[in-house]
């Protein structure tokens, strides 16, 4: 067990930062698998960009959870990584 996951036992124990931290999952999960996707089309920020037509720091946004996107937006996203944006209330 490394630092980090020494870390991370130890913050949840407090129920309220692992709620804060269950709450942000879904978000980040989003974003590793769209770091993931845009790696392995092996495209960059700035090539995923000028293919949905925007800018390559609202891409770094995105990736850096510092962008709240619309679903349009992730929709044009996906479809630049021949992906399939899907969402589930479960």
């Amino acid at each position: 067990m490394d630092d980090l996951d020494r870390l991370k036992e130890e913050l949840f124990k407090d129920a309220e930062f692992k709620a804060e931290y269950d709450a942000l999952e879904p978000e980040y999960e989003l974003i590793r698998q769209l770091i993931r996707a845009r790696s392995e089309s092996n495209m960059t920020q700035k090539e995923l960009a000028e293919k949905i037509g925007t800018k390559q720091s609202c891409i770094s946004r995105l990736e850096s959870g510092n962008y709240n996107p619309s679903f349009q937006f992730l929709q044009k996203v996906a479809r630049a990584l021949n992906k399939k944006l899907t969402v589930a209330l479960v």
